[in-house]
């Protein structure tokens, strides 16, 4: 490291001294390691601040503009759960990514009530709360702050791992994925009128805010990179909750062909390759017919079999909009779309909904097996109305004292110095007027306790003398020995 020194300063002498060190013991390695050089400038040349990370993973640094006006939510599970539920949480939060808390850790003493403490001031508008119940998992979504509370039974659900096991097309997703919200698509709900039941619409408004909302003339094409599919079936009464990722692919080119452009074969050892080495020539491979042996044992299908198409139908194959991820896919370039789902899946079933959140619940809007006439419902009404009237006016009561307090706490510490400050004038008073006591000033200004009469002051010492215990005779000193 160089240090620049200004010239003609106090260490300019002992740079030069410096350097003529260094030229005569140049062979050593004694002062080589530090050289004093005179500068004209007094700038000094330190070595260069490495840059910390400051950006986060789908955080407002790495997309900025977009936290504004964007549901975020909490994925979490309370209570005692198993390791497949709390998988399902871990998968939940894949799917809610980047607007969802992905690393948030849950203890067990933790309560909902410490969530919703919480949420609110970090932005988050929707808890998703997970937990076991004796009957089967039990799945629920909080609209803070207000509510509502819409409570499902999770029927049947598959994790990501399990989905990924079982698909033929199974493959390895990354980080990028996940960096742009997906999209929402609900299916087979019933379009909102005056025979529709209420609380259809009220459920599929609750899907609709936990995702930021669509804008096609502002939405890039490449960000749009996972669907999420929540259908209701009607037969059963429950919801499909699916994840989808998108692919898109080379319309009307065979497996072969695909497969010579990827350039990788099913089994191939060496990634990247594909292995010909036992084709004569490279017709063999591409114009084989399908069930024809081969060197595997799947054999190929046919060039000119449409099934053999990435696409399948015309219907699959649309014009690019605009440029997308992946090779060649150019803006109006004509791609088969494909979705493959990668889970989690799950099947649901409306239990409640009520208004309010767990701990400070409304009235109920809709309940699965329980029934209630209208005049139970018009009670009920009124004692959740009473509920609430005798908890805002414990609320007010509260903030009242609180502001009492405080304004006796000022008049408190106002008080405390002026009965100080009057507390001194009343004794340099009490000085003036009873000069002629007997009070010793010396003690006063020491001590600041007052004397007793002289024989009183006596008795006092001697009835100390007496308190005091008896000290044993003084030992002698040890002679020496000649």
């Amino acid at each position: 490291m160089a240090v620049a020194v200004e010239e003609g300063s106090e260490y300019a002498e002992s740079a030069s001294i410096t350097q003529k060190i260094c030229s005569l013991n140049a062979s050593g390695p004694t002062v080589s390691h530090f050289i004093l050089t005179p500068y004209t400038s007094s700038t000094f040349i330190m070595a260069r601040k490495r840059k910390n990370k400051t950006h986060l993973k789908g955080g407002v640094a790495s997309a900025p503009g977009t936290a504004e006006g964007v549901p975020k939510s909490f994925v979490i599970k309370h209570g005692q759960v198993g390791r497949s539920l709390t998988q399902l949480v871990w998968d939940m939060r894949k799917v809610m990514e980047p607007n969802t808390a992905t690393r948030l850790r849950e203890r067990a003493r933790n309560k909902l009530k410490d969530f919703f403490t919480m949420a609110p001031p970090l932005g988050v508008t929707h808890i998703m709360a997970f937990t076991l119940t004796d009957v089967a998992p039990s799945f629920r979504i909080v609209r803070l702050t207000a509510g509502p509370t819409i409570s499902f039974r999770v029927e049947r659900y598959s994790l990501i791992k399990d989905v990924m096991h079982t698909s033929k097309r199974a493959k390895s997703i990354g980080s990028v994925e996940y960096l742009t919200p997906p999209l929402l698509v609900l299916a087979q709900f019933p379009q909102p009128g005056p025979d529709t039941p209420p609380h259809l619409s009220l459920v599929m408004k609750s899907f609709q805010t936990l995702f930021p909302p669509l804008a096609p003339q502002k939405l890039s094409l490449s960000s749009a990179r996972r669907v999420v599919l929540v259908c209701y079936n009607p037969d059963k009464g429950t919801i499909d909750f699916r994840h989808y990722l998108i692919s898109v692919r080379p319309y009307g080119v065979s497996k072969r062909v695909q497969r010579v452009l990827d350039g990788v074969a099913k089994g191939a050892s060496t990634a990247g390759v594909l292995d010909l080495g036992n084709e004569k020539d490279v017709a063999d491979f591409l114009l084989r017919k399908r069930g024809e042996p081969g060197p595997s044992s799947d054999g190929y299908e046919s060039a000119a079999s449409t099934a053999s198409s990435v696409a399948g139908d015309d219907a699959d194959a649309i014009s690019l909009a605009d440029d997308y991820v992946g090779r060649n896919n150019k803006k109006g370039s004509k791609r088969a779309v494909r979705l493959d789902e990668i889970g989690p899946r799950m099947e649901l079933r409306l239990i409640k909904i009520s208004e309010g959140v767990p701990g400070k619940e409304g009235g109920v809007i809709y309940h699965e097996f329980v029934k209630k006439s209208k005049s139970e419902q018009k009670a009920q009404k009124a004692e959740h109305t009473e509920k609430a009237r005798i908890r805002k006016q414990r609320r007010e009561e509260q903030e009242k004292n609180v502001e009492k307090k405080k304004k006796l706490a000022e008049q408190d510490g106002k008080g405390k110095g002026k009965t100080g400050d009057e507390d001194e004038e009343d004794e340099d008073a009490e000085e003036v007027e009873d000069g002629d006591d007997d009070w010793d000033d010396e003690e006063e200004i020491t001590d600041g306790e007052g004397e007793d009469e002289e024989a009183g002051a006596e008795e006092s010492d001697a009835d100390d003398s007496d308190d005091e215990p008896e000290q044993p005779p003084p030992k002698r000193p040890k002679s020496s020995k000649r």
